[in-house]
């Protein structure tokens, strides 16, 4: 009992530090940010390595039940604040909030590498920044610079389907044909007809719901 009781206090200690370094850790990883989490990892797990091995399966499975506890646990919105967090809002209405810059430990440079990265060179073009509990960014732009869609101008476009893998690397993908409601047999006079007898030479192979034929690409340039 002394053991489960010391492998779950590390697990939950270990969160909580995870948690007191702040959202920004798991959102752009810094060699700093990294090294403090293997750290972490190292010295919560030193207390409770054994030779035993009935121990270390036990640990494993403490481990993994802790795990599946804490991921039930954030379905629920009081313990999902604590466990998780909640969304800070970085940049409002192309405005940078400095306090909750501050306060998640978010420096403004790695800020701007972000909207940089989602496609917008002046923070002005910035509606919305949030850093999520997950450690991402969340980058909305004002409404008349969202991307123009079909929708938007009123076009009717053609529904494309989805692509399913029938062969990949020379694999026949069986659940995928049940899906279709086609079988090997079926398959494999298809490729004979684009001129593959042997499977094996398929590098991948894909059909959709809205085009009944067959694509085939062979891995030597030449595609079907």
């Amino acid at each position: 009992m002394l053991y489960i009781l010391k492998v779950a206090t590390l697990f939950i200690f270990a969160l909580i530090a995870l948690r007191l370094m702040g959202k920004s850790t798991l959102a752009q990883v810094t060699p700093h940010d990294l090294m403090a989490i293997v750290m972490i990892a190292a010295l919560a797990t030193q207390p409770i390595l054994v030779d035993s091995f009935s121990k270390t399966l036990l640990a494993i499975g403490l481990v993994v039940g802790i795990h599946i506890l804490f991921a039930k646990l954030t379905l629920y919105q009081w313990t999902n604040r604590f466990i998780l967090g909640e969304p800070t809002i970085l940049v409002k209405h192309g405005k940078i909030i400095k306090e909750n810059l501050r306060r998640s430990r978010f420096s403004l440079s790695e800020l701007l590498a972000v909207i940089r990265s989602r496609g917008y060179s002046d923070i002005r073009m910035v509606q919305y920044a949030i850093l999520e509990p997950t450690g991402t960014v969340s980058v909305l732009p004002w409404d008349d610079l969202y991307p123009v869609t079909p929708r938007d101008l009123k076009l009717n476009i053609p529904h494309r389907g989805l692509a399913l893998s029938l062969v990949v690397d020379g694999q026949i993908q069986t659940r995928n044909l049940r899906l279709i409601g086609r079988d090997e047999k079926w398959l494999r006079q298809e490729l004979q007809k684009k001129g593959y007898r042997d499977v094996q030479h398929v590098m991948y192979a894909a059909t959709t719901d809205r085009e009944p034929g067959l694509y085939v690409d062979d891995g030597t340039g030449t595609c079907t």
